[in-house]
């Protein structure tokens, strides 16, 4: 058993889920993290260990795949460690029109960004419970419209939103608070992966991950229930809630075509 606090973030190998879990390292967690890429976990936490003196247990899986979770679940508990806060980052985005984008790519991503997310969840509860711990759920500015484009990764975060503000209420008698973090365009490898460079949408400002991870880590422990960084994000959420559906969707469409049809 850790003596320490001991946080599980997955995908933590770039982005705002690198800068996230380096904050929990420098806070004196233990970590718990969950990746594909075995070779950068195994350098991130030989590292941060010797920094932060504190203990790391890398899972390298494709938390994608059927039996992923049930995995590191099996490995938390051979390891006697016992959950204070629980960080879903990881998340893909695929582009391109829904008719021409291909179904498997899509069936990973819903078990990534959603199933996943929610079996994680599900299965550390206990844990949180009685440590009276953190989930904090990074769902996306996207979570708060209709998505053309990519609409499929627009609706997954719209479902970690709304999921994540229903389990904060029902959690809240318990003491374990739940955040949902919505991070709009960020300066990461998440356009690359989800073949975004053509995206209109590329053109809107964006934040730096660092800044984007430290705005995430403050509302999770300050229990805040939705969390969005910066003000042109914020504006824009704003906006979204007194504009048809229908007007956004078109503007949405709009912004995302590719580049040389704008």
């Amino acid at each position: 058993m850790s003596e320490r606090p001991v946080a599980l973030i997955t995908g933590p190998t770039s982005g705002i889920g690198l800068h996230l879990a380096e904050l929990l390292a420098r806070d004196g967690y233990d970590l718990v993290l969950v990746a594909r890429n075995a070779e950068v976990l195994s350098q991130l936490a030989h590292d941060w260990a010797q920094q932060y003196d504190i203990r790391i247990r890398p899972i390298a899986i494709d938390l994608s795949q059927a039996g992923a979770v049930e995995t590191v679940v099996t490995t938390v508990r051979e390891h006697g460690l016992r959950l204070s806060v629980l960080v879903n980052n990881a998340g893909v985005g695929v582009y391109g029109l829904f008719t021409d984008t291909p179904l498997q790519h899509e069936r990973d991503l819903l078990h990534l960004n959603v199933l996943a997310l929610t079996e994680l969840t599900k299965s550390f509860l206990p844990d949180l419970r009685e440590s009276k711990g953190h989930i904090l759920n990074v769902a996306s500015t996207a979570a708060f419209e209709p998505g053309p484009y990519m609409a499929v990764y627009y609706a997954s975060k719209a479902y970690v939103l709304s999921f994540s503000e229903a389990i904060a209420e029902e959690l809240a008698g318990d003491g374990v608070r739940v955040t949902a973090f919505c991070p709009g365009l960020t300066r990461s490898g998440f356009q690359h992966a989800a073949s975004m460079e053509r995206s209109g949408l590329l053109r809107l400002p964006e934040m730096d991950a660092r800044e984007v991870a430290e705005a995430g880590y403050r509302a999770m422990l300050k229990g805040k229930r939705v969390a969005i960084p910066g003000l042109f994000n914020r504006i824009l959420v704003a906006s979204v809630r007194f504009t048809p559906r229908r007007w956004v969707a078109h503007l949405v469409a709009w912004l995302s075509r590719p580049k040389q049809n704008i």
